[in-house]
């Protein structure tokens, strides 16, 4: 007798307006991005910016988050500490923190690993993230 397969999970939730307007953030997202939640903890949670399956920036609310994820030169800018990269001859801000003094203490916000069109795409995202 085989196994029983499980079933694969349920597609993330894109929030709806309410749910956006009640984050400790805000984030410009172009035509076809949506937000969903995931893996919240007890005094924190994880949102992506996705198009379609595919994530395109990753946001953690709470009050110790892993920054710095990437190496980099890391830069303070626009009330942020940022991570920048050198990729051939471009400068990439692929991660950037706030720190706020009221909960959530930490936004922190990172660049999914993609390439060509998107990754400028996802870029652009992560630089309009600002705490509310």
């Amino acid at each position: 007798m085989a196994a029983p397969v499980a079933a694969p999970p349920a597609p993330p939730i894109a929030l709806n307006a309410t749910a956006l307007a009640a984050l400790p953030f805000t984030v410009v997202l172009p035509a076809g991005f949506q937000v969903t939640s995931g893996r919240p903890g007890p005094d924190f949670s994880v949102y992506t910016v996705r198009r379609g399956t595919q994530p395109f920036v990753m946001i953690y609310t709470g009050p110790a988050s892993q920054f710095p994820i990437y190496s980099g030169e890391i830069v303070q800018a626009a009330g942020r500490a940022s991570v920048v990269t050198v990729e051939g001859n471009q400068r990439r801000a692929v991660e950037h923190l706030f720190q706020r003094s009221t909960s959530p203490g930490e936004v922190h916000i990172w660049v999914s690993s993609l390439d060509g069109a998107d990754r400028q795409i996802a870029e652009q995202i992560a630089q309009s993230v600002d705490v509310r």
